[in-house]
Order: C-alpha cells, then sequence, then structure tokens
C-alpha cells in the first residue's frame, strides 16, 4: 500500500518532470499552451464535479477541494501520451490519439487511487461503472486530454 504523500509527491513530480522536458523540448507559446490551459481545465472539471459532490479527495494541500497534486498529475500524463501520439500522428490525429491514451492509463491506474483512498466517488448517477469508476470520469478524461494537447496544437 502506498502512502498518500508518496504518491502526491510521485504525481507532482511526473507534472514537473513532463514540464521540464517541454520547456526544453517545445517553444515557449507551445509549453504555456500545453500546461497553462491543461492545469486549468482540470482545476475547473475537479472543482465541479467536487461541488456537485460526487468526488472527494483525501490528500492534501487543495483549493477548492482540488488537491495541487492531481493538476500536475493530469498535465504530466497528458503530456506523455500527446508526446506517444506525435511519434505516429500529427495535428488533430495525434490529439485524439493522446486523449485515448490518456484516458486508457487512467483506466489502469484509477481503480488504485480508490482503493488506496486517495479518492472516492460519492456520485448516485446511473450508468456503466468499471471497477467503480463512473462513466463520468471516462468522459471526463477524454474531454479534458484533448482539450490539452488540444491547446498546444493550436500554437504549433
Amino acid at each position: 500500500m502506498t502512502d498518500g504523500r508518496t504518491f502526491a509527491a510521485s504525481a507532482a513530480a511526473l507534472g514537473l518532470a513532463a514540464l521540464a522536458h517541454a520547456i526544453l523540448s517545445w517553444p515557449a507559446e507551445m509549453t504555456l499552451a500545453f500546461f497553462g490551459v491543461g492545469a486549468a481545465v482540470a482545476f475547473v472539471a475537479e472543482a465541479v464535479v467536487i461541488r456537485l459532490g460526487f468526488l472527494e479527495h483525501h490528500i492534501g494541500p487543495k483549493v477548492l477541494g482540488v488537491p495541487l497534486y492531481a493538476l500536475f498529475g493530469w498535465t504530466g500524463v497528458i503530456y506523455v501520451a500527446f508526446r506517444f501520439a506525435l511519434l505516429v500522428a500529427e495535428g488533430w490525429g495525434a490529439v485524439a490519439l493522446a486523449a485515448l491514451l490518456a484516458t486508457g492509463y487512467d483506466a489502469l491506474t484509477d481503480p488504485r487511487g480508490v482503493s488506496e483512498g486517495f479518492w472516492s466517488y460519492t456520485d448516485d448517477l446511473p450508468g456503466p461503472r468499471y471497477r467503480g469508476i463512473p462513466w463520468w470520469n471516462t468522459v471526463g478524461w477524454l474531454v479534458i486530454s484533448a482539450v490539452t494537447a488540444g491547446a498546444a496544437v493550436l500554437v504549433r
């Protein structure tokens, strides 16, 4: 069992490593678009579902219920997925592939985060669940990943 601090530190480290790589390998406008839009969109989405009472995070520090490590984790995962996607596709094709890769990664890791007690889904919305993870989380990952990667494509 991983403790919450180790998990949060790992997510933050991934995001910071991804940011450092982008700074070294992308134009400043692309890096700012990707990480700025990515963090903003992820923050708003998390804050909304937390405010609606659908999700609760159990690791801090938090702003409006959103743990800061999560913003680094989101952008880090999406960045890695986008860079892989750019190896085989360009433009909007890479955006779509990155969204699928990042969402697939979440499908593998989210159930563990719930079982470890890092966050919990508290909604009672109807619809399918995968290993306890509600359908809307998958939709959220697809949308946020596409918007984040799309921001970089738009300024490229």
